[in-house]
């Protein structure tokens, strides 16, 4: 049973381990002040082109889109989301919890623009009788597997300077969305048009890991404090100082992303061949087919894989998702099935 629910399935790049060995007997001081930490968030700040950004690691998308949004909003501010967004629909209340109100925007593609979240400031304008919409969040690749253009989100982010919101940018599947066809957005351009977002590891080849970048140092400077606090700030940090070292070194970070999405874009060609369609235009690593639920059942039988959502009696959606590790050899036997499966139908 070949597994496609996930892209973290595996454990880490080879360069991972093979660093952290070498470097496992050598004494280092904690709580991210070790070396590699230190040139991790260095090298990082090359490739953003922003020496005053502030970065701080910590070891998931959820803590850290729960890091972010509590440290950043009062507690009479809210956040806008589309209604697929993560925060709203896969982290168990974590923002809620903490006291913040998610807006959602409803969106066919995943993605936010300015005259959705127009709308919503409009429908919480009731001041003081309603909370205060505060921040737009997104993600990048969003949770259908869209990305953004630059148009797109420099436009995102004029308009929210403009009516006073802060843009943050889920980016745990960042990598993904900048290595996908017909993208031109890169990570400097990430860098100037939000004011806070991460950058994922856990689902592109690290162990673990998301780096957490502050655009300008000034909106958050006692962020240090709310890792502390909140028990994000560990005290191996070299674990996670290492393994963004090893995957912004030549780039191998985008190898691994682009790998991922040409194992899915395959997948989708051959879909596509056999007639058949889909939910979403991704041009990233998922992808969600529109298939029979016989089809369905009988690539059950070899390959794992969520049903993502019921079309009607006959057919379903199911959400495919390829990793930086992802065996072509596998992708080929899972086409070859599909043609079978679609010939004797």
């Amino acid at each position: 049973m070949y597994n496609f629910k996930n892209d973290y399935s595996e454990g880490c790049h080879p360069n991972i381990l093979k660093k952290l060995v070498e470097t496992n007997s050598i004494q280092q001081l904690g709580y991210g002040e070790d070396i590699y930490s230190l040139e991790a968030k260095e090298l990082l700040k090359q490739k953003l082109g922003n020496s005053d950004a502030a970065i701080y690691f910590t070891s998931g998308g959820t803590q850290s889109n729960l890091l972010v949004i509590s440290s950043l909003l009062k507690a009479h501010e809210a956040v806008i989301s589309a209604n697929t967004g993560h925060i709203f629909v896969h982290e168990t209340g974590a923002i809620e919890a903490v006291g913040h109100r998610i807006i959602t925007v409803d969106t066919d593609n995943g993605k936010l623009a300015p005259e959705g979240i127009q709308k919503a400031l409009q429908a919480y304008s009731f001041r003081p009788h309603v909370v205060k919409p505060k921040m737009v969040y997104i993600s990048n690749s969003t949770e259908i597997g869209t990305i953004y253009s630059k148009t797109e989100l420099q436009e995102l982010f004029e308009f929210c300077k403009g009516e006073n919101l802060l843009l943050f940018l889920d980016g745990a599947r960042l990598g993904h969305a900048l290595t996908a066809e017909k993208n031109d957005l890169s990570l400097s351009d990430i860098g100037k048009f939000t004011d806070v977002f991460y950058i994922g590891g856990t689902k592109n080849g690290a162990l673990l890991g998301e780096a957490i970048v502050f655009n300008n140092a000034n909106l958050a400077p006692d962020f240090d404090y709310v890792l502390k606090q909140k028990g994000a700030l560990l005290a191996k940090g070299r674990l996670l100082g290492i393994q963004f070292l090893e995957l912004f070194k030549d780039d191998l970070y985008f190898k691994l992303a682009k790998h991922a999405n040409c194992m899915a874009m395959k997948i989708s060609d051959a879909v596509r061949d056999n007639g058949y369609s889909f939910l979403t235009h991704s041009t990233t690593n998922q992808i969600f087919p529109i298939l029979p639920k016989l089809l369905i059942e009988k690539l059950s039988e070899n390959y794992a894989f969520y049903e993502w959502k019921v079309i009607d009696e006959n057919n379903a959606v199911i959400r495919i998702i390829t990793s930086w590790a992802t065996d072509e050899t596998v992708v080929n036997e899972f086409i070859t099935i599909l043609n079978q499966l679609k010939k004797e139908s």
